[in-house]
């Protein structure tokens, strides 16, 4: 029996930074968006480049290990060069590998991380093996002799798969934490609803959550300041329509806002945690994964978790690579006490 089984995805991320990058703005009455734009037709230089693993079931896999937690992890790659890279990096992991998929058919999933110079970025994602789990590949023991089921972002005709192993974890007593994916939601909340019936904690990031609900969250105006609020009333419907049983706790993460969490009573905000950005990418594998594993810790402590999940988001967005400024509780807590003015809040 292990503490904690991962499904998801798993990549070759190759990170790729240049100065010469632009972020362009683009406002609308009830919308911002963001672009990162090169110079058409232009030689671009590079600025630094780095190589790494990746991917939701790798990344989760790797920080509950960390945390101290007897971990296995589902997911599929193919047999090539990058799935090499893939197996290599867990050689020094204590993570159970017996219920990952190999097939020679397929090619391993590969990214492309283009770096903006404030440490956000674009991802250019070939999913190749991440795109095509089917329920044949999955091992439902394994899966029931998990005490949680962490459920990563999925895509393609992987997306298949997650009613089936949310319904079955959920009817054999297996905690469920879904982290949901684009791909997902796009298929409508009907469909959503289903697993999130299932699911003891649902974590998403605001434009997800936007996505699954049809919620958009309005700008400030002349006469709302909607923006001087701790938790954006658009964003606390957003709680009320996902939170779909009793039991959930739900949680919306916000970038450099924080992050907020809902239990069906109280609505909890908490501010991200200081420190350098080289790279967000794998932040909300760190944050969502800490944050389930944080609520042992912690005695279901749902303002201490996000904030455990704050640290070590920090740690992750601090270096190249997703796994690779992953702290231990132990680190995290160590920074916790260097910072009590460090506080979450709860909003009623």
């Amino acid at each position: 029996m292990c503490d904690v089984i991962t499904i998801g995805s798993a990549t070759m991320d190759v990170f790729v930074e240049s100065d010469d990058a632009n972020i362009v703005s683009v406002f609308t009455k009830n919308k911002k968006s963001e672009f990162m734009s090169y110079p058409y037709g232009a030689k671009v230089e590079i600025t630094d480049f780095a190589s790494n693993v990746g991917g939701g079931g790798v990344n989760t896999a790797m920080n509950f290990a960390n945390l101290g937690l007897k971990t296995s992890a589902i997911f599929k790659i193919g047999d090539d060069i990058y799935s090499d890279g893939v197996l290599e990096s867990f050689k020094d992991k204590n993570v159970d590998l017996s219920n990952i998929i190999q097939d020679p058919k397929i090619s391993t999933g590969f990214s492309i991380i283009l770096v903006s110079f404030q440490g956000d970025r674009t991802v250019l994602a070939h999913r190749g093996a991440n795109a095509m789990i089917t329920k044949q590949d999955i091992n439902f023991e394994a899966i029931k002799n998990a005490k949680l089921l962490y459920i990563a972002p999925m895509n393609g005709d992987s997306t298949k798969v997650l009613d089936d192993i949310a319904t079955f974890a959920h009817e054999n007593n297996v905690y469920v934490c879904f982290n949901a994916g684009s791909s997902s939601i796009k298929k409508g909340f009907n469909y959503l609803k289903k697993i999130l019936e299932n699911a003891n904690i649902v974590v998403m990031n605001k434009e997800e959550a936007s996505l699954a609900t049809q919620i958009q969250v309005r700008p400030d105006t002349r006469d709302e300041k909607f923006s001087e609020e701790l938790i954006h009333p658009d964003v606390k419907e957003m709680f009320k329509k996902l939170k779909v049983r009793d039991y959930q706790v739900i949680v919306i993460t916000d970038g450099g806002h924080g992050a907020y969490a809902y239990d069906g009573k109280k609505f909890y905000q908490c501010p991200i945690f200081e420190g350098p950005v080289v790279s967000t990418l794998g932040a909300g594998d760190a944050f969502a994964s800490t944050f389930c594993a944080a609520l042992g810790r912690t005695n279901a402590d749902i303002g201490k978790a996000l904030m455990y999940a704050s640290v070590n988001s920090a740690g992750a967005v601090s270096e190249f690579g997703a796994t690779q400024g992953l702290k231990t509780f132990e680190e995290i807590e160590k920074s916790l006490a260097q910072h009590p003015e460090y506080k979450y809040c709860i909003v009623e």
